[in-house]
């Protein structure tokens, strides 16, 4: 079987890497300038002590010229427009496509492009950020993909299993992708909210007075908005991110609060806006998230009005 991993960003280059090493026959689906980085220095994972490199098979969008049999989307959620363009060639009527974006709106777009059987859900875990050099960072052991078709089985299934599994990374089939995948938001919905809104790692904002309260009501909100789309978030998967938002001296955060210091585009609509419109749709009050979000949008408004007048 063969596997485009689409985008060798942080995460698509991490598990992309892994798979090679497993010996599955991957492609890597970038840019023209990213391929020609990849080209002359290989695909290189480092961090936790160990460094490993593999020269990748890479193709562009006008060098796809046959099916691929899964494939693995990798893209920020800013970008799926262009990489559903791009990637168009390489969907067959047997190809399966794994996204491992946030959120639920991605999975809309998917479907009315390539029909509902050829999409599953994903859901993925992994910290892992690219060094100035290009190269993959893991900063963290935890590595996992968690997929399955989006309605009812599908024929396909077990070999799709058979090349993602026993690669060097944790992986799972449920029978309930979508509720994996609602969990997941939840979770980094209020990671997202709590650390942007209060521009801070979790340690420093539960060591300051009323931090622990305002972590454990951002995440009551977002849960509400789960379990009002059909989709409750387990009691012991609370409890575990409420673990994690109220633990001392952690210096958890979010990817959109990295992209904050560092002036980048955040993932705000995909992550906490959906989130917030489903929210209003359903009756529910989430004046926490509201808040986060209203605050993202207006960074976002000026991050982009201080680029196109300087």
């Amino acid at each position: 079987m063969t596997i485009l991993v689409v985008g060798a960003g942080a995460t698509g280059g991490f598990f992309g890497e892994r798979l090679s090493q497993a010996g599955r026959d991957v492609d890597f689906l970038v840019r023209p300038y990213r391929a020609e980085a990849l080209r002359a220095r290989g695909l290189r994972v480092v961090g936790l002590g160990r460094e490993e490199r593999i020269d990748p098979k890479v193709v562009t969008a006008d060098e796809i010229d046959h099916p691929y049999d899964v494939v693995l989307l990798t893209v920020k959620a800013t970008g799926l427009s262009q990489a559903l363009d791009d990637l168009a060639p390489a969907v067959g009527p047997d190809t399966r496509i794994v996204p491992f974006l946030n959120g639920m709106a991605h999975l809309d777009q998917l479907i009315g492009r390539f029909g509902a059987e050829a999409v599953y859900g994903g859901v993925v875990m992994v910290v892992t950020q690219l060094n100035a050099a290009g190269d993959v960072v893991q900063l963290a052991p935890m590595a996992s993909i968690e997929t399955g078709p989006l309605k009812g089985s599908d024929g396909r299934l077990d070999a799709v299993a058979s090349q993602l599994g026993d690669a060097g990374f944790d992986f799972t089939v449920t029978e309930d992708i979508l509720g994996a995948m609602w969990s997941k938001w939840v979770m980094i919905a209020t990671i997202g909210a709590l650390t942007c809104l209060l521009r801070a790692p979790v340690g420093d904002i539960v060591a300051s007075r009323g931090g622990t309260d305002a972590a454990r009501k951002i995440l009551a909100e977002a849960a509400s908005v789960a379990a009002a789309a059909g989709h409750p978030v387990p009691a012991s998967r609370l409890e575990a991110i409420a673990g994690m938002i109220t633990e001392p001296g952690s210096q958890l955060a979010s990817s959109m609060y990295r992209d904050l210091n560092e002036a980048a585009g955040t993932e705000v609509e995909q992550i906490l806006g959906d989130l917030i419109d489903r929210a209003h749709r359903d009756g529910l009050d989430t004046p926490l998230l509201d808040l986060a979000t209203l605050h993202l949008r207006v960074y976002e408004h000026r991050r982009t009005h201080v680029a196109h007048n300087a």
